[in-house]
């Protein structure tokens, strides 16, 4: 552990480092690398898609997804980093926030462990999802379609509920949308290619606010400190222990934790991605 750093400011997260079911219907602050991203790309299937509820609030939602539900849809992309996504072009990506519960009233959430062979961030948790494909219409599409490949996620099983702003990786110029769903009919997942994925887990949210499992984590190369989760075995940082930061906070379900709490990363160099995963080049 290294010492003490000033906790985030209140409100406002520490920098991101460099369905719908088929129903009808990321301290210190970084600056992009020398350059703009590259020039303007839109997903060939995509529609325009601005941050907000999809299908509003369908029957049977846990009363739990209030008030986050509410709360997501008034937010922008300055409530979850200081790096501002180009007015146009960046490589259009979506990852699947899938939040269900296996006992009722007790909500988790859904994450994949990277395989530890993999050349980039080996190990390391994140949200399923990945590049926008030509077919895909909008970011809900590539979010399931990404979880199916993934895990194995049936799309029919989860409800798509909102659209978070889009968020700018500036070294890989990847704009990530991630996607809320709720996990309306939960069923066993598992790895679909162990090459990439080692394992899958549901994350309980009484863990992820536990005190105990709550820490900060500095990038050695960036100086990048931001919120983390030692949880279950596992250690989530960088992208997407930011946006799981921010939904705790939007929902209500901090509670006070030590932010003096900081562990140095390992010096591991960067890899630009190139298999469509946003985690795969947060640096």
């Amino acid at each position: 552990m290294s010492g003490p750093s000033s906790p985030p400011s209140p409100g406002r997260s520490a920098p991101f480092p460099p369905g719908r079911s088929h129903v009808p219907s990321p301290g210190q602050p970084s600056t992009a690398p020398p350059g703009r991203p590259s020039p303007p790309r839109q997903a060939p299937g995509w529609s325009s898609s601005p941050p907000g509820l999809l299908n509003g609030r369908p029957p049977g939602l846990p009363g739990w997804f209030e008030p986050l539900l509410t709360r997501v849809t008034q937010t922008s992309a300055e409530d979850f980093t200081l790096l501002q996504p180009p007015d146009t072009g960046g490589r259009p990506s979506a990852v699947l926030v899938l939040l269900g519960e296996q006992n009722p009233g007790e909500p988790d959430v859904l994450v994949l462990q990277r395989a530890a062979t993999m050349r980039n961030h080996a190990g390391q948790p994140a949200f399923p999802g990945g590049a926008a494909d030509p077919g895909d219409r909008d970011p809900a599409d590539t979010a399931l379609r990404e979880a199916n490949e993934e895990v194995g996620l049936d799309p029919a099983s989860a409800t798509v509920l909102a659209l978070l702003p889009k968020l700018w990786i500036p070294v890989s110029s990847f704009v990530v949308t991630p996607v809320l769903a709720w996990w309306h009919a939960p069923h066993p997942v598992h790895a679909q290619d162990p090459a990439e994925v080692a394992h899958v887990a549901r994350l309980p949210v009484a863990e992820l606010v536990d005190p105990r499992n709550r820490i900060r984590v500095r990038h050695p190369r960036s100086g990048y400190v931001g919120p983390a989760f030692q949880v279950r075995g596992m250690l989530v940082w960088g992208f997407t222990a930011g946006v799981i930061a921010k939904l705790l906070e939007l929902a209500g379900w901090n509670r006070p934790w030590n932010p003096t709490r900081v562990l140095d990363l390992p010096d591991v160099a960067p890899v630009p991605a190139e298999d469509g995963s946003p985690d795969d080049v947060i640096s």
